[in-house]
């Protein structure tokens, strides 16, 4: 019996459409988890690697949104001050993370998978992404600064760098090793206008100088002889010793300066030894010493204390497959992967035995040095007069990131030769004055 032409494809399209029935059903009940995050190397490697989660869970669909850091910090803080539940997965630091814990806005780190070992996890940096004993955010790797330098330059100017330096000896030696006609500059620092752009930097300088943000009495202390002298010499020493367009730079303009061979000396984030040590990524990776980040007046806050982590905003749809990502990212499964395709020297630091591996030792000669530099920090003690703020290089209320970008503007500004130091620390002080003379905390 002949099935009639007319008949036979009726039953073709019910079929069709009864596979691209279930078809659809399978791709509704994928979950999509968005995440924000930062240009790093770091964070880049993450994204490469994330193909290995997809294809372990094949119902968890990542999409990427990849920023420039201050855009981050600006997408991040208004997504989920207006609820508007763009991301899933935030990459934030030890700033957000305890305050917007406490105000509900995000998911308590919490039911974490039976091998995660959170106590592996370097305490300091759980300790920062916590409000009132609840962590909030998985620390992807952990930091302090300190002071990178060229072994070969130094050796041929016959100078040594010593364990700790100070700032006049780093100064001394910049204006040796600078010889702008063949592109070498003595020093490389941030310039780049932001909280957590220059001024991560430039708050360590002044903690060392003696400085401080506030008195006792949220008094802003911008405007004072530690300040002056602080900004002066930072300003100082770029414009003599530093490269053109110091301004503009930020870490990643620096770390590119660095590892292409330009700068003979670098003050920053531990977290770049991944790419200055890795041969395929680095110019001088044979070439490159290292030291304690500087110190002038006091030792208190003159190295800083952040941990990038991964934390989930209260608006995700998404939360569970959230969260399985966050911990797959900050696992030790995924330390393996990292150090297996990219080298132990560029794997995110995290855990206390990622330090302790002998592939990590022989990758990355100071991880000792490091780990005791990030445990030592203390955010609770960071200058040498006293304070009524934690934190050694911003202030952790909710108005620091708006008057903290208005002081790293206008520091940067005398950076570019716009302003005077004077000019930009009258300005400084009477925006962070305001803000919290505005938020009640002067009394």
């Amino acid at each position: 019996m002949k099935m009639k032409s007319s008949t036979f494809r009726a039953i073709v399209r019910k079929v069709a459409l009864a596979v691209l029935t279930v078809c659809g059903a399978q791709i509704a009940s994928a979950a999509n988890v968005t995440i924000a995050t930062f240009n790093g190397p770091a964070m880049l490697e993450l994204k490469k690697l994330s193909a290995s989660f997809e294809g372990a869970n094949p119902d968890i669909k990542l999409n990427w949104v990849i920023l420039e850091e201050n855009a981050l910090r600006q997408r991040a803080t208004t997504d989920i001050t207006t609820d508007s539940g763009q991301f899933d997965v935030i990459a934030i630091g030890t700033y957000e993370a305890p305050q917007w814990g406490k105000r509900g806005w995000l998911v308590p780190m919490t039911n974490l998978p039976a091998d995660y070992d959170l106590d592996d996890v370097v305490k300091t940096a759980r300790d920062g992404l916590s409000y009132d004993g609840q962590l909030y955010g998985l620390p992807f790797y952990v930091e302090s600064s300190m002071t990178y330098y060229r072994k070969d330059l130094f050796q041929a100017a016959g100078l040594n760098m010593p364990d700790q330096p100070t700032y006049e000896q780093v100064k001394q030696f910049a204006d040796i090793l600078t010889d702008k006609a063949k592109g070498q500059y003595g020093i490389c620092l941030r310039g780049k206008a932001g909280w957590g752009e220059n001024m991560a930097y430039v708050s360590t300088v002044v903690n060392t100088f003696g400085g401080r943000w506030f008195d006792e009495n949220w008094k802003a202390q911008i405007d004072t002889p530690e300040w002056r002298k602080a900004i002066g010499f930072y300003a100082n020493l770029l414009k003599n010793d530093g490269p053109p367009g110091a301004s503009s730079n930020g870490f990643n303009e620096n770390l590119t300066l660095m590892s292409s061979g330009k700068c003979a000396m670098w003050i920053d984030a531990t977290a770049a030894a991944g790419t200055l040590y890795n041969k395929a990524q680095s110019n001088v990776a044979d070439k490159i010493g290292f030291a304690a980040a500087p110190v002038a007046v006091t030792p208190k806050g003159s190295r800083w204390l952040w941990s990038w982590s991964l934390a989930i905003p209260k608006t995700s749809k998404s939360q569970d497959a959230a969260k399985k990502f966050a911990a797959w990212a900050t696992s030790k499964q995924y330390i393996e992967m990292a150090g297996k395709d990219e080298g132990w020297a560029s794997v995110p630091p995290n855990r206390k035995s990622t330090f302790a591996r002998p592939e990590y030792k022989r990758a990355v000669p100071f991880g000792s040095f490091v780990l005791k530099a990030i445990e030592s920090a203390d955010p609770n003690d960071p200058s040498l007069k006293k304070v009524p703020y934690v934190g050694i290089q911003f202030v952790a209320i909710p108005e620091f990131q708006s008057f903290g970008t208005v002081v790293g503007q206008a520091i940067s500004g005398v950076v570019a030769g716009q302003i005077s130091v004077d000019e930009a620390l009258k300005a400084g002080n009477s925006a962070a004055d305001r803000a919290v003379k505005q938020a009640g905390y002067q009394k």
